[in-house]
């Protein structure tokens, strides 16, 4: 009875070992994302983020927001765009606009995490998109098809 429960025990240490789950390196975890989990379009409110993976870590991003408010003459918007490419790392890719010629562009950054089926993003600086138009909330996927870009500015490949 007692060699049973050891072989059990034995068994069930070995296979749970073999469950693949996220990197570590340097006593850090790093949770790895394939193209399949962020390839697509997301909507949060108004705004849509459209990704598409190039290999090499580098992502195809287009930003398109929205801010409505209203007025005594009707409902109004802000609105804001954005394209380029994003260097992605485990699962945080930090994506800087093109055509950042502003000062304020200059100091743009968006970081976009893919996370449990959500895309969470955080902007930093005012990115020059309309008065409260921030790229900034938790997305959800709304295809997973290949967007079609847009093309709001000429976008160099580099």
């Amino acid at each position: 009875m007692n060699r049973l429960i050891f072989a059990l025990l034995l068994c069930f240490t070995a296979s749970s070992s073999l469950v693949s789950g996220p990197h570590k390196a340097n006593g850090n975890q790093e949770k790895i994302v394939t193209a399949a989990q962020v390839n697509g379009t997301w909507k949060y409110r108004g705004n849509i983020f459209n990704v598409w993976a190039l290999g090499q870590q580098r992502l195809k991003v287009e930003f398109v927001g929205v801010y409505e408010y209203k007025t005594p003459s009707g409902p109004m918007a802000n609105t804001g765009s954005a394209n380029g490419f994003a260097r992605i790392e485990g699962d945080t890719a930090i994506f800087t606009p093109n055509d950042s010629e502003l000062e304020t562009e200059k100091e743009c950054k968006i970081k976009m995490r893919f996370t449990k089926g959500k895309l969470m993003v955080e902007q930093e600086g005012s990115c020059s998109f309309g008065l409260n138009v921030t790229a900034a909330g938790t997305y959800r996927r709304v295809s997973k098809a290949k967007p079609k870009f847009e093309e709001f500015a000429h976008t160099p490949y580099y």
